[in-house]
């Protein structure tokens, strides 16, 4: 089975210009952003350009399309005016990844503010109306996080909660996407306990709850609560984990996307990255 493997890859010029940036690293798997994702400024997808993505799409090997909305959202804050900007924000994506056709949503769990369960419920709700006001197939991938701050989400236990807070049918159209930097640093082990990570996780959340991987090194110690990505194998996580997850048996249905430094080149470095990820499966 070739491996579904790729990266978050630029829509500079419009999301119309990833497929072929996709398609020059060799990806089978790719992440955008459908809009800028450190502005409020929402867009629509129109058809002509819908169209030309699929085209552009089919000219490639990718068989998985993932979108990360934007870092701005935050549908877990206690201010009104904040959380209501978030959730328009928020539906607005979905109803881009629908109109595009992609497969995943990935996004950060809000930050609390003031107390974790009134977070965690706040979350919840507002990922359920804005599934309830966009239906469709896109499912939304709820990201591992490091836990600095008011994050949530550093824990399987708190992405249990707000996933067995959102009722059916919605509750079907969430996921977990588990990043390999995010999770080291919020204390799973994946380098001394690689498979007591992912039992948890099984016992945690489900097996077939985890649908995206980002495969991320990390520049900071193992327990740092700091989220900073580093290349693949140079960091404190090492070649070990991602020789593990390359191979093994129970992850080689998962899309696996790398968001790595990009360098002075994007495409030779994500390319390179690729390239190793790739040599660790044999």
């Amino acid at each position: 089975m070739t491996p579904l493997l790729g990266a978050h890859v630029s829509t500079a010029g419009g999301v119309t210009e990833a497929p072929p940036r996709a398609r020059a690293i060799e990806a089978t798997a790719m992440q955008i952003f459908t809009k800028q994702a450190n502005r409020w400024a929402e867009r629509e997808c129109e058809p002509d350009e819908c169209s030309r993505f699929a085209a552009a799409l089919a000219d490639t090997a990718v068989q998985v399309t993932v979108s990360h909305d934007s870092y701005l959202i935050n549908l877990a804050s206690p201010d009104a005016a904040l959380r209501e900007k978030s959730m328009a924000s928020f539906a607005a994506e979905l109803r881009r990844c629908e109109a595009l056709g992609l497969t995943y949503l990935v996004s950060h769990p809000g930050n609390y503010m003031d107390d974790r369960e009134s977070g965690l419920a706040r979350n919840a709700d507002a990922i359920t109306e804005c599934l309830e006001q966009v239906p469709g197939r896109t499912v939304l991938c709820l990201e591992t996080t490091a836990g600095s701050g008011t994050a949530l989400g550093a824990s399987f236990e708190e992405l249990a909660a707000i996933i067995a807070r959102i009722p059916e049918p919605h509750r079907s159209r969430v996921g977990v996407c588990v990043d390999t930097c995010h999770v080291y640093s919020a204390g799973y082990d994946l380098v001394n306990d690689y498979d007591g990570v992912w039992a948890r996780f099984a016992d945690t959340l489900g097996a077939d709850r985890l649908r995206v991987l980002h495969l991320n090194d990390s520049k900071v110690p193992f327990g740092s609560r700091k989220d900073r990505h580093e290349l693949i194998g140079e960091g404190t996580l090492g070649e070990a984990p991602f020789r593990r997850i390359m191979t093994d048996d129970r992850l080689s249905h998962v899309p696996k996307v790398i968001e790595t430094p990009k360098g002075d080149d994007a495409t030779a470095t994500d390319s390179r990255m690729l390239a190793r990820l790739r040599g660790y499966a044999g």
